[in-house]
C-alpha cells in the first residue's frame, strides 16, 4: 500500500512539477484521504428479524470493551440488545461482558465455560427473537488467525448466526492500533473465514497512529468504520478520514 501510494505521488509531482515539499505533502494528504473515504462506514442494520453482529480478533484487542461501547450507542439510539457470551474459553470473559451488560442495561446470554459458542449464538438469536429485540451482539474468543480449528469453529459460529431468524448484517474485526503489518495478514484471514464487513480500530488515544488502516482498506477494500480512543462507555467515535490523516502527520 505504501508503494502504491508513493507510485502515485512521484508520478503526479512530476507531471504537475510540483517541486515545494509542502504542497507535496497536502497532495500525499488528498491522496490519503481519498483512499480512505472509500466504502460504507455506516454500521448496516435491517429491519425484520435479529440482526446479529459478530466482533472477531485476535486476543486482547478490546473487543468485549468495544462491544460494551456499541451496545450504549445503540440502546441511546432506541435499538434493544442482547449480549451474546461467545467466548467461552477465557475464564473471564463472560464476567466481564457481563458487567458491560450492567453499565448498559443490556441483556446477556451465556453458556458454559469452555461450552460451543455457536451454541450460545444461537440461544442469543433465539431470545431476540422471541421477546422482539432488534440486535444481537456477540462476543467471540480471541484466536489467532494461523490456527485453522479455531477460524474452522468461528465459520461455524457465523453460519449458526446467520440462520433464521438471524440475520448478519455486520462482521466487525476489531484491531489494536498498536499493530503493524500483521494486521494485515489477521484482516486477510478473518475476511477469508467470516466475510469482515468493518474495522474497529482501537487504543487510538496512545502513541500508536494505525496507519495499517491504510493498509487493510487499500489492500481489502474493508471500511474503518469505529475508533476506540479510552476506556470510557463514549469513548468509542466514528471513523473520520480527515482527522484520521492530519493525526498522521502531527
Amino acid at each position: 500500500a505504501t508503494q502504491r501510494v508513493l507510485d502515485d505521488l512521484q508520478a503526479t509531482a512530476k507531471a504537475e512539477g510540483i517541486s515545494d515539499p509542502e504542497v507535496l505533502v497536502d497532495r500525499l494528504k488528498s491522496e490519503l484521504k481519498a483512499l480512505l473515504v472509500e466504502g460504507d462506514r455506516s454500521l448496516r442494520f435491517e429491519p425484520g428479524g435479529p440482526n446479529v453482529w459478530l466482533f472477531v480478533g485476535v486476543n486482547g484487542v478490546g473487543k468485549t470493551t468495544t462491544i460494551g461501547k456499541i451496545a450504549r450507542q445503540q440502546l441511546d439510539a432506541g435499538r434493544s440488545v442482547i449480549m451474546a457470551a461467545a467466548d467461552t474459553f477465557r475464564a473471564a470473559a463472560a464476567e466481564q461482558l457481563g458487567q458491560w451488560a450492567e453499565r448498559t442495561g443490556s441483556e446477556m446470554v451465556r453458556g458454559n465455560e469452555g461450552g460451543d459458542p455457536s451454541a450460545v449464538v444461537f440461544d442469543a438469536v433465539q431470545r431476540a427473537a422471541a421477546r422482539g429485540n432488534d440486535l444481537v451482539l456477540a462476543d467471540t474468543a480471541g484466536r489467532l488467525h494461523t490456527k485453522t480449528n479455531l477460524m474452522d469453529e468461528l465459520r461455524k459460529v457465523r453460519r449458526v448466526a446467520d440462520r433464521d431468524p438471524g440475520n448478519v448484517t455486520e462482521v466487525l474485526l476489531v484491531l489494536d492500533a498498536t499493530t503493524g503489518q500483521n494486521g494485515l495478514a489477521q484482516a486477510q484471514q478473518f475476511t477469508e473465514a467470516v466475510d469482515v464487513t468493518g474495522v474497529v480500530l482501537t487504543k487510538l488515544d496512545g502513541s500508536a497512529k494505525g496507519g495499517i488502516a491504510l493498509a487493510i482498506q487499500a489492500s481489502l477494500g474493508i471500511p474503518i468504520k469505529l475508533v476506540g480512543l479510552g476506556e470510557g462507555v463514549g469513548d468509542l467515535v466514528e471513523f473520520d478520514p480527515d482527522e484520521f490523516v492530519e493525526a498522521l502527520f502531527a
